[in-house]
């Protein structure tokens, strides 16, 4: 198993640096049924899982977001997962969703998607500021969007693809 940026460098087993998580191994199989998903394989037989993690010195990982969810900020990466655990953390959070929308300087920023907890009424800044110092100054959201309900696929998971379509030409208020 390894950790690789974009450019497929392998990057260290520190604990914090991320990247896609790519394994092989007996056990890991050349394609999926019927030959498909060849692509997902590199020269050397590395399989790309979609997963971004990172391993610390011992060995140990773990798998930080989807690649696909992944906000990729000024050439840095920003888990969404991260994001949305800690303002579900909020007191009148009922969910969250973190989304990467444009931005003209630093090609994505974070867009946090709330729904509120019944009968509470949490501004922007309430929500922005219990999240403050508890991420990387850079990780936080730019803008806090309100919404009812945030979509789900049958199996309970977020759809984020249709959030991002929800969203498609939201400007956010630092760009």
């Amino acid at each position: 198993m390894k950790v690789t940026d974009d450019d497929d460098n392998e990057q260290p087993w520190d604990g914090k640096t991320f990247g896609r998580l790519k394994v092989r191994g007996p056990a890991v199989a050349a394609a999926y049924y019927g030959g498909a998903g060849t692509e997902q394989f590199d020269a050397d037989g590395w399989f790309d899982t979609g997963d971004v993690a990172h391993l610390d010195p011992n060995g140990y990982m773990q798998i930080t977001d989807r690649a696909k969810d992944v906000i990729k900020s000024g050439g840095e990466w920003i888990s969404t997962i991260d994001l949305e655990n800690l303002a579900v953390g909020h007191p009148d959070v009922a969910e969250a969703a973190v989304i990467g929308v444009p931005h003209s300087k630093w090609d994505e920023r974070p867009l946090l998607v709330i729904v509120k907890k019944p009968g509470k009424e949490p501004a922007k800044g309430d929500i922005l500021g219990f999240m403050e110092g508890k991420v990387a100054k850079w990780w936080m959201p730019d803008d806090v969007a309100f919404v009812a309900e945030i979509p789900h696929t049958a199996t309970g998971k977020i759809q984020k693809t249709t959030l991002r379509d929800q969203f498609k030409g939201y400007r956010l208020p630092t760009d």
